[in-house]
């Protein structure tokens, strides 16, 4: 994972420019033989993929001495484990519920972590919960509630009297140092539920003391960067379809106003607050509009004329690599098409070689603790796209490495798929990523059944050079997986974004038939057997597809999916979760205007176009989304059926929008897996 083209901008970071893909610099290993012998290897199980993985969030502690992971080995709740790295094998478990998860977790020092919890087996209920904080001990003592669970959690934390924080606190940042505070915001809500504001406090975890630090500050921030004292340097209001951002220097007791922006036109946008106190933002940057990072200069009062790094063809997305907040920057960790750290400590740079050298074909990002010291201690997360991930330690003392475990132990990395960004051309010219897996084995000209899997939201990026438990099971039912980047999606420039903006069923739609076309073209796909697939956003576009596109599929899998647009503008009763902000300033600029535009947006909407729908089609829902209502499945179900078209219908009642509940998941995908092998058969 060498860049290419670093030249170095001063002591601590690099003008960085990017220039080709990362992955393809480090190609991962061939993909293995097709079996031999009488009968083919069956796949690995529906539960591997979608089971809960074993090893997630871990973070070594300040001193590097303990190891921090949640951990859950199947069948139980998700626990915080604590591992003693200087005895092999001592492992205590800090925080266990019998009815919650642990959620996310922070080392505050070496003696405290703070902890919040979910409660996973309750799927979509109750989406507006309170996950709490707690604070342990490493050995599981002194377990204490600082901020109250929403609804009743039975744990044996005590309560610190008259002291607990009401649920609508979040934590959201652990200042650097050996102290005991963390900073958290109290987020207040109107009577229907919209953020007004997120007001910050220092929370002592011992004594359960909060102090505020707003007085003075914006009134409606809502986002907030801090020093590494854990003081408050940027405010962000986002309000009447504007973007204000606020500054306090250090030193400094009042606020200054930066920038007041509309909200489809924000010039920048803070990032990080970086060691010596500077402000480091992005802008877009030249004629795609990718986002660079560079420093605000606050002589002129905008940002300066120079990136400090740029990834061309992608939005710059990362961030500096340092021990603890504030401290010295050791490397500038950046993603493209897959992710990368360019290390500006010699030491560090050595230990990736190193460790590279160890795992090839793998992403190895490194953390370390006692950074420049001889026993440093490095956490190792190693992923690729055909394996889902593996822990180590490196002590650089000994020079030897100190396995901790796989998060997905039941998946064999050389039986998955490899995962491939290309960049092609639409119908209209414009450059186009699409993300192509590819079953273990598949060899050309052999064109495969596919199966075009289109992301949600959809103003987000979709797909990452990463083990994907979609993409991975569907490949190893053999399909080939196309999962485009149609315009209107982020993280390759602004004008790509833009470029989707009230193109619903339009040229968004184009995009995603274009992606298939390539690929039936290239002599990757069977053109004949290709389903298009996709949750939310990406169920939109599913049940568009077979209705404007329905010579290239022959089948549909649409769950959480908006089947009329228009539903999207009324928050007025509790069937929405979209916020007033979003419905007034947001959506009529990236949909259309429900008034305005009307007759655009009934010509877009799946709902009036049932009639054209033929092919074979599964609705998944589930009955307590908010954000996209049942409402939405059981009107389009109704026109199917009235227009002589029952589709496969399922409603999954503990549900909100997505799949939180194992059972469902696993549920789900046999029936996709079911339903994709009727209809995609030669």
């Amino acid at each position: 994972m060498r860049p290419i083209g670093v030249t170095l901008a001063g002591a601590l970071l690099a003008a960085l420019v990017l220039t080709t893909p990362l992955r393809a610099q480090t190609p991962p290993p061939p993909p293995p033989p097709q079996p031999t012998g009488p009968a083919p290897t069956p796949p690995a199980p529906v539960e591997a993929f979608f089971r809960n993985a074993q090893l997630q969030k871990a973070e070594l502690s300040p001193s590097g001495r303990l190891l921090a992971v949640i951990y859950n080995p199947g069948k139980v709740r998700n626990s915080l484990a604590v591992f003693d790295l200087a005895t092999p094998g001592k492992i205590t478990l800090a925080a266990r519920f019998p009815d919650a998860d642990v959620n996310h977790f922070e080392w505050v020092n070496d003696e405290r972590l703070v902890f919040d919890v979910i409660e996973l087996d309750r799927g979509g209920a109750d989406q507006s919960f309170g996950p709490g904080l707690f604070s342990v001990r490493p050995d599981g003592s002194e377990l204490r509630r600082l901020v109250h669970v929403k609804r009743r959690v039975v744990t044996e934390a005590s309560a610190i009297p008259d002291r607990t924080l009401a649920p609508n606190h979040r934590l959201l940042h652990v200042p650097a140092g050996p102290g005991d505070e963390v900073i958290v915001g109290e987020h207040q809500r109107d009577v229907r539920g919209n953020l007004q504001a997120v007001v910050v406090k220092r929370l002592n975890v011992v004594t359960g003391r909060a102090s505020s630090l707003s007085q003075g500050m914006p009134r409606h921030a809502t986002g907030w960067l801090f020093d590494a004292a854990g003081e408050p340097r940027t405010a962000v209001e986002r309000r009447d379809g504007r973007v204000r951002i606020h500054w306090r220097g250090p030193g400094q007791d009042t606020w200054a106003l930066l920038a007041d922006f509309d909200h489809q036109a924000v010039g920048y946008l803070p990032r990080y607050i970086g060691a010596d106190g500077e402000l480091f933002v992005t802008e877009s940057n030249g004629p795609a509009g990718t986002a660079v990072l560079k420093r605000f200069d606050f002589a002129s009062g905008k940002p300066g004329a120079e990136p400090v790094v740029s990834t061309p063809g992608f939005d710059f997305l990362g961030g500096p690599v340092a021990e603890t907040c504030g401290a010295r920057v050791l490397g500038m960790r950046v993603e493209t098409d897959a992710e990368t750290t360019v290390w500006f400590d010699a030491r560090m740079k050595a230990v990736q070689a190193r460790i590279d050298e160890r795992l090839p074909g793998h992403i190895n990002r490194l953390s370390c603790r006692r950074c420049g010291q001889e026993d440093m201690v490095v956490l190792v997360r190693s992923w690729s796209d055909r394996d889902p991930g593996l822990l180590w330690i490196w002590h650089a003392d000994s020079s030897t490495a100190q396995p901790v475990g796989q998060v997905r132990p039941e998946i064999e990395p050389r039986r998955m798929a490899t995962l491939d960004l290309h960049r092609i051309r639409a119908r209209d010219g414009r450059d186009l990523p699409v993300w192509v897996t590819t079953p273990a084995g598949a060899k050309p000209p052999q064109p495969r059944a596919a199966v075009v899997l289109v992301h949600g939201g959809p103003w987000l990026r979709g797909g990452h050079w990463r083990w994907n438990d979609n993409a991975q099971f569907l490949a190893s039912r053999g399909y080939v997986v196309i999962e485009p980047e149609f315009r209107g999606s982020r993280g390759y420039g602004v004008e790509h974004l833009r470029a989707g903006f009230r193109q619903w069923g339009r040229t968004m739609q184009d995009d995603v038939a274009d992606a298939v076309l390539w690929a039936a073209k290239s002599g990757a796909i069977d053109p004949r057997r290709v389903c298009i697939a996709g949750a939310s956003y990406g169920g939109y576009a599913t049940l568009m597809g077979l209705a404007r596109h329905a010579e290239l599929y022959r089948c549909g899998v649409a769950w959480l999916g908006v089947s009329d647009p228009r539903l999207l503008f009324d928050t007025s009763s509790w069937r929405s979760d979209m916020s007033d902000e979003a419905a007034r300033y947001t959506l009529p600029v990236m949909i259309g205007d429900p008034v305005a535009d009307a007759e655009r947006l009934a010509e877009v909407t799946p709902l009036e176009q049932a009639a054209r729908i033929k092919a074979p089609l599964v609705l998944a829902y589930g009955r307590l989304d908010r954000r996209v209502p049942l409402e939405h499945g059981e009107k389009m179900r109704a026109a199917l059926r009235a227009a002589g078209h029952e589709p496969e219908w399922v409603v999954y009642e503990g549900e909100g929008h997505g799949w939180q509940l194992e059972d469902t998941r696993f549920d789900f995908a046999r029936r996709m897996e079911r339903f994709l092998a009727q209809h995609l058969r030669d």
